[in-house]
């Protein structure tokens, strides 16, 4: 079971409005893992001190890849998907959260797609099996993803507990061992590190299948 160390520190004398929430995600061997999708949801007695804005987001695609791997947004937000490619695509997606398709084009993208129910979403294109994409959407007022060194830092929270979640292709922990609750001060900061206990994926799961397309 992944093992949570919440709230290793608290620090700043001077009392502020709000504090701030570091996340840190390492693997078995303790090295930082980038790209891990983190939400921060208050739970009872906390407040919201602001929410992340939801401005229109952008899926790409270049060098048969989508670009990012991994796209979390708000629910309710519109997301393009251009193609920069030097090839045509044909986007879609077979998941219960959103089911579209975007029938084969190259350069100036269709109408963006909203997303408007919490849940993965897996992106595939019909015409190259080998491209996957996800894109995570969250009702968390406050979601992002790690930096190189594994670590997002939320700002601005006011004091209260947060339930703390984390998802990546690439983690084979039981999503039961990636929640935690931590608790926030609303001054200084804390701090809380994860660090699983499986080794990582060498292939991003899940992967598009195409047959459960309904055409």
């Amino acid at each position: 079971m992944a093992t949570w160390v919440a709230l290793l520190g608290l620090l700043a004398a001077t009392p502020l409005v709000a504090g701030d929430l570091s996340v840190t995600v390492v693997d078995r061997a303790g090295a930082g893992i980038a790209e891990v999708v983190v939400t921060a949801t208050p739970v009872a007695g906390a407040a919201s001190a602001g929410r992340y804005p939801r401005p229109p987001a952008v899926m790409d695609q270049k060098n048969l890849e989508f670009l990012p791997r991994v796209l979390v947004v708000g629910t309710g937000t519109r997301v393009e998907f251009p193609n920069n490619d030097s090839v045509s695509h044909q986007v879609y997606s077979f998941s219960a959260a959103k089911r579209f398709q975007l029938p084969l084009y190259k350069g100036a993208p269709h109408s963006p797609v909203t997303f408007d129910q919490a849940g993965l979403v897996v992106l595939g294109c019909n015409i190259h099996d080998a491209m996957v994409g996800y894109i995570y959407v969250t009702e968390s007022p406050y979601f992002g993803k790690t930096d190189g060194s594994g670590q997002l830092v939320f700002k601005g929270l006011a004091a209260g507990d947060y339930r703390i979640g984390i998802w990546s292709p690439f983690i084979k922990d039981s999503p039961a061992s990636l929640e935690q609750t931590v608790h926030a001060e609303g001054s200084g900061v804390a701090a809380a590190r994860l660090q699983l206990t499986q080794a990582l994926r060498t292939q991003p799961q899940p992967r598009p299948r195409r047959f459960d397309w309904d055409y």
